[in-house]
């Protein structure tokens, strides 16, 4: 059993955000007869969902009925996403059923006018107390402390003013109230083949506790392979067994054990970094 498996339910962005790697592939959004086949595949292997990889899951029409889908096999399902879309579609998502948590990347939104942050900010925090006290796992996050140009404080501040609660923080970040947390992270660099090498020691959960699945069915160690550059096989045309047992898959998790990368990718991933110590 894997914790989680990341699906990309659509590789197509409603934004074009300057800490995303961003992708090269044409875009597609999963039809419901693919995601079936892949709930399918998916029996036994996890139980937790993540929408996630490139993409925003809210610009898939039919994401409610993905959930609905996900939670009558009993699958738990995470949708990550960059919150301008939930004064549009967030009474669709919390109607869904078998939405276990929600996080939402806070340091997305980089353009617009004051009255359009203020506006964000305000379907953000109106969501996510809905969320909350619907029994929702909700993370917001800001995944830039180092690189933040100084919004970070005031979208803070000003979600103190939106949202009462304890405000105690921990090791992570601050827990806000039950089931409403703020996440604190470092920006950190995607992986890509020209990106400088990162260091001898590598060590990456790809593969251990997780994998991720393209929209077009690419299986990939990871939820930063944005182009899929380490394709293991395909979930439409393979039996994922198979997929995560091949030499390629077993060579990388032998050598993530002994703190190696085995992918010239991998070597170049700044997230990677993270477990180097």
């Amino acid at each position: 059993m894997y914790a989680k498996v990341y699906v990309e339910i659509t590789n197509i962005c409603n934004m074009n955000c300057s800490f995303c790697h961003g992708h090269h592939r044409s875009p597609r959004r999963m039809s419901r007869e693919e995601f079936s086949r892949i709930l399918d595949a998916l029996s036994g292997v996890t139980e937790y969902i993540y929408y996630h990889v490139m993409g925003e899951p809210l610009t898939h029409p039919e994401l409610p009925e993905f959930l609905r889908m996900a939670a009558a096999r009993g699958f738990k399902s995470i949708v990550t996403t960059n919150g301008t879309l939930l004064s549009a579609r967030g009474e669709a998502l919390l109607l869904s059923t078998g939405l276990h948590k929600v996080n939402i990347s806070l340091h997305s939104f980089e353009e617009g006018s004051e009255q359009d942050f203020v506006r964000y900010i305000d379907g953000v925090a109106e969501f996510v107390a809905r969320a909350a006290d619907g029994g929702v796992i909700v993370s917001l996050r800001l995944w830039n402390r180092n690189f933040d140009g100084g919004r970070n404080g005031r979208i803070e501040d000003m979600l103190r003013e939106r949202l009462p609660g304890d405000w105690a923080e921990n090791t992570r970040g601050i827990r806000i109230r039950e089931k409403l947390h703020l996440e604190w992270g470092e920006r950190f660099a995607w992986p890509d083949s020209d990106a400088p090498l990162q260091g001898e020691s590598v060590f990456c959960y790809g593969l251990r506790d997780h994998f991720g699945i393209l929209c077009d069915g690419t299986v990939v160690p990871c939820c930063l392979d944005s182009e899929g550059g380490i394709a293991l096989g395909n979930i439409f045309t393979g039996e994922i067994g198979k997929i995560l047992a091949s030499p390629r898959a077993e060579t990388m998790r032998r050598g993530f054990s002994c703190r190696r990368a085995s992918e010239e990718l991998c070597r170049r991933c700044g997230y990677a970094q993270r477990f180097a110590k």
